[in-house]
């Protein structure tokens, strides 16, 4: 079809509401390479260059002369808002099949089948759903005009923890007449992504790659061990920042303690992690808005984020890889002459990024523990039932649940709502894999960590690790940072952290299938459960939590410090009403570790201690057990109320560590269905388990 380029510029400043806008060099030539069908093209442009237009007004285009719909596989549709207004305002219908709007799909397959939609946008777990397939592609798979495969990096070996179901899409690829318009796009493919891509999206994948320079981006790195010195290099220089930014920690707990201390100095910030929920578009909406300084941000908030005036992307902690860290701080800048985005770097973060690059692949214990259950039950197992036999963690399970379905061929599959064995066995070539990614993710780590020692050339660091040409680099036109935190802020962040306190929520719901020695099974009576706790402290966090794991492996003894920073703890909950009298949760393997924690505890508030749970059988430790299930099993029957009749009044129940929250459940409703009154649980630290 011929193509219009008048008509493309004008749609272009519709979607941006700009009616000077004009294209940048190479988006122009991408619609009509899209439009005219001159073959498969993978885009690789910078954050911020524009890529969704390309789609949306190629979409448009082609709809406006007679085409069948686009369809956009995208693991960002919670992400692609801003996006899909820009559409909309081009006159784009655009609708979404995804697991938050299953009210709407009748609604939605019915426009579909009267021609009403004009791109459809699906996540790439959509692709196995057998009612998706059954309902919707098959229905619109002849007319499609334009497959567009947005964040098309993640069907490369470098992002399949990200989205294994990318892997998908290379098998529905194959499928694909050679002659139908294919338009991948990416920010962050390195050569070694971009070979992988052409070998699957082949054949005869046209490759348009822009430049990787951010010239408005001022880039440093600054060493700072402690979380308390970033926490003062933070409040010293949020506040005093131009504009509005984002602020990336490595974890939802470390985004929502930088939050916490920086609105403890009155500045204007939010969390944004996987926990915000239905808050997401609000906080996103408020950025955009300008109405919050920063977000403080998990990768939750990362591709498909766009705001063009963004000052600053501060990193808390290294992220893993440099792919990783061009992503995010390519959002600042965008379109400002100046930026910074400045990489802090801290002691833990290695253990972060370990744990990440450790835990992306199942382990042979983890796939043959499934495997061996799956084949001592031919009816197949349900995810719930592989909980309650296999003991690894409930992610554990569902990602090799995840990667072995993938595979081609592959050794599971799923009928119904439970999985089985099929006739193949996994091939060695899975493992080989593994290897070479786990390798691959260490060098991108031990890379990254080359890139915090640099005091200059950053940004002719990140074009050379992406495989580009750093020649037109220039000196960034802001001045770097200080790099010393303020020694007074350091000791205020210091007393900070260890004011800090962590939730403990009860549980309401026994796992499924009950406890069978207690006979108990469903919901939990609010009339016997414990009521919302406190934990002093992460397990072996810089600071308390380095004091709790000492104590419990080293010394035998937790010190009076720990003691009082529960008794400070206490004070500032002031939980109602007030615990008259004090208890613990007791341990063969260590017996008077807790209880002396307890009765000095019980000293200083001036409470009396009773000794009135014991342990009536030993079992392997907590932190043995993977998942939630195996560790409720774990404690059924293992613990029990002495005779005669409980002191009267609420009751603090004291623990060293608390992670599933299990032995608290446990404890608090034998207490309870003893006549207790009402039950406040206090731990000392939360394991990563909780």
């Amino acid at each position: 079809m011929n193509y219009d380029s008048g008509r493309a510029l004008k749609l272009l400043q519709i979607g941006t509401g700009l009616p000077h806008a004009a294209f940048h060099d190479g988006q122009n030539e991408a619609i009509r390479h899209a439009v005219e069908g001159r073959g498969r093209l993978l885009l690789v442009q910078k954050t911020g260059w524009g890529k969704s237009f390309v789609y949306f007004i190629a979409t448009k285009l082609l709809r406006e002369s007679g085409h069948g719909p686009a369809l956009l596989i995208s693991p960002l549709l919670a992400l692609m808002r801003n996006q899909i207004a820009a559409a909309d305002r081009m006159g784009v219908r655009a609708a979404t099949i995804n697991s938050d709007n299953d009210a709407e799909w009748e609604k939605i397959e019915g426009a579909i089948g009267r021609d009403e939609v004009d791109i459809l946008l699906i996540s790439p777990e959509r692709l196995a759903n057998e009612r998706f397939r059954a309902k919707v592609l098959a229905c619109i798979a002849e007319r499609i005009a334009l497959l567009v495969i947005d964040e098309a990096h993640c069907i490369s070996d470098w992002g399949h923890d990200f989205r294994p179901h990318y892997r998908l899409i290379e098998r529905i690829v194959r499928t694909l007449p050679p002659n139908l318009r294919l338009l991948a796009t990416t920010a962050t493919a390195n050569n070694r992504v971009m070979d992988d891509l052409a070998t699957v999206l082949g054949p005869n994948l046209q490759i348009s790659r822009g430049d990787l320079y951010r010239p408005s981006l001022a880039l440093q790195s600054v060493r700072l061990p402690t979380q308390a010195e970033r926490l003062a290099w933070l409040a010293e220089h949020i506040s005093e920042l131009p504009g509005n930014g984002i602020i990336y920690t490595l974890t939802v707990r470390d985004a929502e303690q930088v939050a916490a201390w920086l609105k403890s100095r009155d500045m204007n910030v939010e969390a944004y992690t996987g926990r915000t929920g239905d808050l997401r578009p609000e906080l996103e909406q408020a950025l955009l808005d300008n109405r919050v300084k920063a977000l403080v941000a998990t990768t939750a908030l990362g591709m498909g984020f766009d705001k063009p005036d963004l000052a600053f992307v501060i990193h808390y902690q290294t992220p893993g890889s440099v792919v990783a860290y061009y992503q995010q701080v390519g959002r600042a800048g965008r379109a400002l002459d100046a930026a910074y985005g400045v990489l802090m770097s801290g002691e833990e973060e290695t253990n972060i990024t370990d744990y990440f690059i450790e835990s992306a692949f199942p382990t042979r214990d983890e796939v043959g523990s499934v495997i061996e259950a799956l084949e001592a039950s031919p009816e197949g197992l349900s995810t719930p039932q592989l909980l309650g036999k296999v003991n690894a963690g409930k992610g554990r399970i569902q990602k090799t649940i995840d990667l072995l379905s993938l595979e081609s061929p592959a050794p599971i599959a799923k009928q119904g709502t439970k999985w089985q064995l099929t006739a193949k066995t996994l091939s060695e070539r899975f493992w080989e894999r593994v290897e070479r990614l786990t390798d691959l993710r260490r060098a991108e780590q031990r890379q990254m960590q080359e890139y915090v020692k640099l005091t200059g050339g950053h940004m002719e660091f990140l074009i050379r690790a992406l495989d580009g040409e750093p020649e037109a680099v220039c000196e960034p036109v802001l001045s770097p940072l200080s790099t010393t935190p303020d020694p007074e802020i350091v000791q205020e962040a210091i007393a900070f952290l260890l004011r800090t306190s962590l939730p403990i929520e009860p549980r309401k719901q026994w796992p499924a299938g009950g406890l069978p020695h207690y006979a108990v099974a469903g919901r939990i009576g609010e009339d016997l459960r414990a009521h919302p706790g406190k934990a002093v402290c992460i397990w072996g966090d810089a600071g308390l939590g380095a004091l709790v794991r000492t104590g419990k492996y080293h010394d035998g003894r937790f010190p009076d410090n720990l003691v009082t920073a529960c008794v400070d703890l206490f004070n500032r909950w002031n939980p109602e009403p007030a615990p008259t009298w004090v208890t613990c949760i007791p341990s063969l393997r260590h017996p008077d570790l807790v209880p002396s924690l307890a009765r000095r505890l019980a000293d200083a508030l001036g409470l009396p201690f009773h000794a009135v749970l014991i342990k009536t059988d030993d079992r392997p430790e907590q932190k043995a057990m993977a998942n939630s299930t195996q560790q409720a099993r774990n404690i059924d029957g293992s613990l029990g109320v002495i005779d005669g009749d409980l002191p009267s009044g609420p009751v603090l129940l004291v623990d060293d560590m608390v992670g599933s929250r299990w032995t608290l459940t446990v404890a608090a409703w034998l207490l309870r269905s003893r006549g207790s009154d009402k039950v406040w649980p206090l731990a000392l630290a939360k394991t990563g388990g909780s």
